[in-house]
């Protein structure tokens, strides 16, 4: 046997060793390098570190620094308003807790420290329930009444709350920044994508990888449809705007997507002047975008006919192409409305609320044990951690408490070659980078970032460095609290939850089966759409809980085999559809 082939068994020897939840919970997102995101993270942590250094108040640029970081951790490449207002959010509960958790810290004992923080805990868990934004405020409440209760912040009492919301701010406007001469960049490449997925897509018709690029496909238009949601009242689509541009391109997309599904049930390989036809059609709806200004036309002057397509159209998906290209988005009104949400139970707010505060209430009493005062880390962990909506439980605390040893141990090589505190800022500014970069990566990485830059605060602060060490053990403990809150409550939840996800995919798809055929071409999308996307949110309820450790693994081929029959019981009826079927 060859050494290449024998390095492939050993690996596909050791794959096969490790548990599926287990691969599922290491596993790397992937995307692009995120460089916007690494510069803000950078120069987020890193510039009020040195305006502190300049004006003699390294405190108050380690506070600010830590809103920055805090912000630029909770960043999306969501549209500008929405960035907005999650970075507002953020900043401003952070602001109350620190400022509770500070006057608990200056007036009262440690039994008034471990009651805030309970309280602080129970609140952030009642609101943190209610939606992505409720989350990340009700996250961050609890995060800055961590700090205030275990880092004493010289200076009046409204100094540290107003520092750490003009770090929140500062990241707020590198974030903005572009918004003054690319308004609508995120949502334009958004649908750009679905383009470029589409494109893929027929380019993998007739082959093995068909299925995954039409999946790949619809989380694309998903994402598109989030995007412009906040945008589509009927007064943005009506008007000659850049925004309006893309609503109309996002029409376009929409009928792209269905032609190239019925393309891809058709099952043959399609020919060159076939596969870039969405990239002639991405050319020709989406708009620049000028902030401001109204977006031109990019067909240019009104042709005397309509264009004809660059193939031959002698198949129903072929002919539905060529429908689409010749008029892109005709006979359309069809608005991207947001995905609908049904607000949490009162039931599941009162558990959720019960088990962060005990949990944070545990966190405290063992932090006050093992260091008295200085015992922030404890229970800011557990607030990290016990972030359900965020993704699997095991999966964040395995991934946490990796990142932590490795920051660790970077934090020792760090502080072996550096003592000057200038030159700690430009760490700050490099780990800073790591950690934007990592959200969109993986967990463990932001977690490395993290780290480090937690080392850079302490060594401003003047803090303890051999504190350190134990900060591993206090990771390993917060998840051990978090991991056994979880398990012993309800141990079968994302099972559960994926079950109930399977079955609104199987509503959604058979609802499009027996509507679909007499429907409106706007009733016909529409419920194609809520279809592939509730399919869609039972793949990933799937792949979130394959990376728990569960009892019953048999459970999980069912339920995907049952997503797969529905994905297809949707392409057959786009299919025939396409076709002019009727009923």
């Amino acid at each position: 046997m060859s050494e290449p082939t024998a390095l492939r068994a050993r690996a596909g020897t050791l794959r096969g060793a490790v548990p599926g939840w287990l691969g599922r919970s290491l596993r790397a997102a992937r995307a692009p390098f995120p460089r916007a995101a690494a510069v803000r993270g950078a120069l987020a942590v890193s510039v009020p570190l040195m305006v502190g250094l300049l004006t003699g108040h390294p405190v108050a640029g380690v506070v600010v620094g830590l809103g920055g970081l805090w912000a630029v951790g909770q960043d999306s490449a969501a549209p500008y308003k929405a960035r907005a207002l999650r970075i507002a959010a953020l900043g401003g509960s952070a602001a109350v807790g620190l400022l509770a958790g500070a006057t608990a810290l200056r007036y009262g004992d440690a039994v008034v420290i471990a009651a805030l923080l309970a309280v602080a805990g129970l609140v952030s868990g009642w609101v943190s329930v209610g939606g992505p934004l409720a989350s990340v405020a009700g996250m961050h409440l609890l995060l800055g009444a961590t700090v205030g209760t275990g880092i004493p912040v010289p200076g009046p009492w409204w100094a540290g709350p107003l520092e750490l919301l003009g770090g929140a701010l500062f990241a707020l406007t590198l974030t903005c920044l572009p918004w003054l001469w690319r308004r609508h960049s995120p949502e334009r490449e958004a649908v750009i994508a679905v383009f470029d997925a589409a494109e893929r897509a027929l380019s993998r018709a007739g082959t093995s990888g068909a299925t995954e690029a039409r999946a790949r496909m619809t989380l694309a238009l998903n994402t598109a449809q989030d995007l412009l949601a906040v945008h589509s009242s009927r007064k943005h689509a009506e008007r000659p705007t850049s925004i309006g541009g893309l609503i109309t391109a996002f029409r376009a997309s929409v009928q792209l997507v269905e032609a190239v599904t019925a393309l891809m049930v058709e099952g043959r390989p399609l020919p060159p002047a076939v596969v870039r036809v969405p990239s002639l059609l991405a050319a020709r709806v989406v708009p620049p975008v000028r902030a401001g200004r109204p977006a031109p036309d990019a067909s240019g002057p009104a042709p005397d006919r309509e264009p004809e397509p660059p193939f031959t159209a002698d198949t129903p998906g072929l002919r539905a192409l060529a429908e689409v290209y010749r008029a892109p988005g005709r006979s359309l009104t069809l608005l991207p409305d947001p995905p609908a949400y049904a607000g949490p139970r009162l039931a599941d707010r009162l558990r959720f609320a019960l088990l962060l505060g005990g949990c944070t209430l545990a966190a405290a009493v063992v932090a006050y044990l093992l260091h008295g005062p200085r015992g922030y880390w404890l229970p800011m962990t557990v607030a990290f951690l016990y972030k359900p909506d965020l993704g699997p439980v095991f999966g964040r605390a395995l991934n946490r408490c990796l990142g932590t040893v490795a920051g660790v141990g970077m934090v020792a090589v760090v502080a072996w070659l550096v003592t000057d505190q200038w030159a700690l800022t430009l760490v700050a500014a490099v780990f800073g980078a790591v950690m934007a970069a990592g959200v969109r990566y993986h967990y463990a990485l932001s977690t490395f970032g993290l780290t480090v830059i937690v080392f850079v605060f302490i060594d401003f602060l003047g803090d303890d460095r051999q504190l350190l060490p134990s900060r591993v053990l206090e990771t390993v403990i917060a998840a051990a609290l978090v991991l056994t809150a979880h398990f012993l409550t309800r141990p079968d939840s994302w099972r559960v939850r994926a079950e109930l996800r399977v079955a609104a995919a199987d509503r959604a798809w058979r609802r499009y089966d027996r509507r679909a055929p007499a429907a409106s071409p706007d009733e016909r999308h529409q419920l194609r759409r809520t279809a592939y996307r509730r399919l869609a949110e039972a793949r990933q309820a799937l792949d979130t809980a394959g990376a728990e450790p569960h009892r019953d693994p048999d459970r999980f081929p069912v339920l995907e085999r049952r997503v797969a029959r529905a994905e297809q019981g949707c392409d057959a009826i786009t299919a025939y559809v396409v076709a002019g079927g009727r009923r």
